[in-house]
C-alpha cells in the first residue's frame, strides 16, 4: 500500500507538469509540492487520493477543475494499468483505485514472508530509522517510595516509544535515571530512625516490598513534620531543619548516614523492579543521581569560571535563563539556582551531569526525555543550560512531555499518602479480571487462569494508557479499561485469540491458507478489501508513530484492524467453505494468518501481552 501510494504520487506529479506546459506556466512543481496522499472517506471514491488545493493559485484555476484535467491527463497515458484499474477526479481530488487482485497478493505475500519482522520496512525496503541512534530516557523512580500510577503511564510510554523506534530500524538504548538523593531521601530515612530503627523494622520483618515500607516512613515524616490534624500542637517543624542537616552529612560522607541511605535505597529500588519486571518494562542502564550529581557540581564550577554562571549574594550558584522561559510576572528576569548557598547541589545539578556522563556512554543521534508536562520548564532550562555551556549535541535532545493521569477520585500526593500504588492497581485489575474469567466459566478452560487474569490486567492498563495521545491529561478509568468489548485491551486480546481460534480449527481440519496469485485474487468482497488494505498501512503507521514519538497512532490502529476483521468474520466464511469454494476458503485463512501477524506484532508495540486462549 505504501509503494503504491508513493507510485501515485509521482503519477500525479508528472501529470502536474504536464498540465503545467500545457497552460505554459513556468512554475516548477515537484513531488514534494504535492502536500499529501489521503485515504477518501468512502471506498466507492478509491482508494488513495491526492488533493489539488496547493496548485489553485498557481494554476489560477479552481481545484475541481484541475482535478479533472490532471485526471484525464492520467487516464490516456496509463492506459491498463497492473497497479490502477481506474483514476477520476471527485471533487478537487484525483481518486484511484487499486488493482485489487495484485495489491492483495502484493500485501499478503509480504506479511507472510516477513512474518515478525512485518511493519519495520518501507515500500523501498529500507528501515525508516536505520542509522538513527536513540537514547530514551523514563520512569525515573525516587528511592523513598513506591512507583504509583504516573509512573506507570510513564514507563507505558516509554517502554511503547522505544519498541516502536526499535522496530522502525532505530538503535536504542533504554535508560533510567534514579533519583536516590536529596532532601526527599532524607526525609523517610529520619521516619525511619525515629519510629523503627529501634525496633529492628525491615520490609521482610513487616511482610512489606521494600519500596513500600520506604514509602510509608516518607508519608509518616509528613505527618511528624505537620503534626496530627486540627493538633497544631503536635507538629514537629524541627525535622525539617533535622533532614537538610542529614543531607550535608550525606554530601560530607557521613559513614552513618551513609551506610542508613544505601540499606533504604536498596529496599526502594529492590521493589521497583520487582515492578518493572510484572509490567515489562526494562532498561539498558540505570544512572544514579548520587553518581551524577558530583560531574553537575565539577560542570557547574566550570561554568562559573568561564562566566556563564555567577554567584548570588546569599553565595548560591545562579543562571539568568530569561532567554530561554521569558520574563517572569512581573517582568524580572528568571534566575535558576544550580548550587544552594551551603553548596549542596539542586535537581537540575545532577540533570547536568547526566546529559553529559550520558553523551560520553554512548554518543547519540537522539535523546529523548519521557518526563511529565509539570516539568516543561525545568527541561527549557536544562537544554538552554547545556546550550551555554557550549556542548554541540544539545540540539539532539527532545522532551516527550506527556498529561497527568489520575483516577476519577481526584490527584495523587504521595507525601500525604494519596497515591495510587502501582502494584495495589494492578492487583485490582488482576483480581477483577480473574473474576471475570469465572463468571465466564473460562477458568477450566484455561490451562493458567491466573497467568492469563495477569496478563488481562496489563492489557486492560496499557492500552488504556497508550491510546491517548501522550500530551493529554488524563483519568484512568479501572472498569472500562477491562471490559472485553469495545475500544480496550482485552478486545485486542479476544480478538488475537479468536483468530488464532480459526486457524487452529482450520489445522484440524486440513484446510491450509493458501499465498497463490490465483486464490488471492478472490478477495475482492468489501470487507475483505477493506482489512487488506489496513494491514498494509502498518508499516506506515510504525514508521509515524515512530517519528512522532507517538504510541497512541499504534492503539488506534490495532483497534481499526480488530474493527475490520470483525467485519470481515461477520461477512465472510472461512473454514466452512473448504468443500464447496477451496480456493476461496484458503485465501480468507491467508488473509486471517496474516491478520493474527500483524496484531500480535502491534499488540507487543503497546505493551499488550498476546493470549492464545482466553
Amino acid at each position: 500500500m505504501a509503494d503504491k501510494k508513493e507510485l501515485f504520487r509521482a503519477i500525479v506529479c508528472k501529470a502536474l507538469c504536464d498540465y503545467k506546459n500545457q497552460k505554459g506556466l513556468e512554475a516548477e512543481i515537484q513531488v514534494e509540492s504535492l502536500v499529501r496522499v489521503e485515504t477518501p472517506p468512502k471506498p466507492e471514491m478509491g482508494d488513495i487520493g491526492v488533493p489539488m488545493f496547493p496548485f489553485a493559485k498557481a494554476f489560477r484555476l479552481a481545484p475541481p477543475m484541475i482535478a479533472k484535467d490532471v485526471a484525464k491527463i492520467i487516464h490516456d497515458s496509463l492506459g491498463q494499468s497492473a497497479d490502477f484499474t481506474s483514476v477520476s477526479a471527485v471533487g478537487p481530488y484525483v481518486n484511484a483505485t487499486l488493482n485489487k487482485a495484485s495489491e492483495a497478493s502484493d500485501i499478503l505475500k509480504k506479511i507472510h514472508e516477513q512474518g515478525d519482522s512485518y511493519g519495520s520496512f518501507a515500500a523501498d525496503g529500507t528501515k525508516p530509522l536505520a542509522g538513527r541512534k536513540v537514547m530514551v530516557e523514563y520512569s525515573s523512580p525516587n528511592t523513598n517510595k513506591p512507583l504509583h500510577l504516573g509512573h506507570l503511564r510513564n514507563d507505558a510510554l516509554g517502554e511503547s516509544v522505544s519498541r516502536i523506534l526499535a522496530k522502525a530500524g532505530a538503535d536504542v538504548f533504554r535508560t533510567i535515571i534514579v533519583n536516590n538523593r536529596g532532601i526527599h531521601i532524607c526525609k523517610s530515612m529520619l521516619a525511619y530512625k525515629l519510629f523503627h530503627e529501634k525496633n529492628g523494622d525491615t520490609p521482610e520483618s513487616l511482610g512489606m516490598k521494600g519500596d513500600h515500607f520506604v514509602g510509608q516512613c516518607y508519608v509518616e515524616f509528613d505527618r511528624y513534620l505537620k503534626g496530627e490534624e486540627g493538633k497544631p500542637e503536635t507538629a514537629h517543624p524541627e525535622a525539617q531543619t533535622m533532614a537538610e542537616e542529614m543531607l550535608v552529612k550525606w554530601e560530607q560522607g557521613d559513614s552513618e548516614v551513609r551506610a542508613l541511605w544505601q540499606k533504604m535505597n536498596d529496599w526502594t529500588l529492590n521493589g521497583v523492579k520487582e515492578t518493572y519486571k510484572r509490567t515489562g518494562v526494562g532498561f539498558d542502564k540505570y544512572y544514579f543521581e548520587s553518581d551524577t550529581y558530583l560531574l553537575g557540581k565539577e560542570v557547574i564550577d566550570e561554568g562559573l569560571s568561564k562566566g556563564i554562571f555567577f554567584k548570588a549574594d546569599d553565595g548560591s550558584v545562579r543562571i539568568d535563563v530569561t532567554e530561554a522561559t521569558g520574563k517572569g510576572r512581573d517582568g524580572e528576569n528568571q534566575l535558576k539556582v544550580l548550587l544552594r548557598k551551603d553548596g549542596t547541589s539542586v535537581y537540575i545539578t545532577q540533570d547536568i551531569g547526566t546529559a553529559v556522563k550520558r553523551h560520553q556512554d554512548w554518543p547519540y543521534n537522539q535523546m529523548v526525555y519521557v518526563v511529565a508536562n509539570e516539568q516543561n520548564y525545568h527541561f527549557k532550562v536544562l537544554f538552554y543550560i547545556l546550550q551555554k555551556l557550549g556542548y554541540d549535541w544539545t540540539d539532539k535532545l527532545h522532551h516527550l512531555s506527556y498529561g497527568l493521569v489520575n483516577l476519577p477520585s481526584g490527584r495523587m500526593k504521595s507525601r500525604e499518602g494519596t497515591i495510587v500504588d502501582a502494584d495495589d492497581l494492578i492487583d485490582s485489575l488482576h483480581a477483577s479480571a480473574l473474576d471475570a474469567i469465572r463468571e465466564r466459566e473460562r477458568d477450566g478452560e484455561l490451562e493458567d487462569a491466573d497467568q492469563v487474569a495477569e496478563k488481562v490486567a496489563l492489557a486492560a492498563l496499557h492500552y488504556y494508557l497508550l491510546q491517548v495521545a501522550p500530551v493529554k491529561d488524563m483519568l484512568f478509568h479501572p472498569e472500562e479499561s477491562l471490559s472485553f468489548t469495545g475500544n480496550t485491551g482485552p478486545y485486542l486480546q479476544y480478538m488475537g485469540a479468536r483468530i488464532a481460534s480459526i486457524l487452529r480449527k482450520a489445522e484440524e481440519q486440513g484446510v491450509k491458507a493458501s499465498f497463490d496469485d490465483s486464490a488471492l485474487s478472490l478477495l475482492t468482497h468489501e470487507s475483505e478489501w477493506a482489512l487488506i488494505k489496513n494491514l498494509g498501512r502498518f508499516p506506515l503507521v510504525v514508521a509515524k508513530a515512530a517519528e512522532e514519538l507517538d504510541p497512541s497512532q499504534v492503539a488506534v490502529y490495532l483497534y481499526d484492524v480488530c474493527h475490520d476483521f470483525s467485519a470481515f468474520y461477520r461477512d465472510c466464511p472461512m473454514v466452512s467453505l473448504a468443500q464447496s469454494d477451496p480456493a476461496l476458503a484458503g485465501a480468507r485463512l491467508a488473509l486471517a494468518s496474516c491478520t493474527h501477524t500483524v496484531l500480535k506484532g502491534a499488540m507487543s508495540l503497546v505493551l499488550v501481552p498476546y493470549l492464545d486462549r482466553m
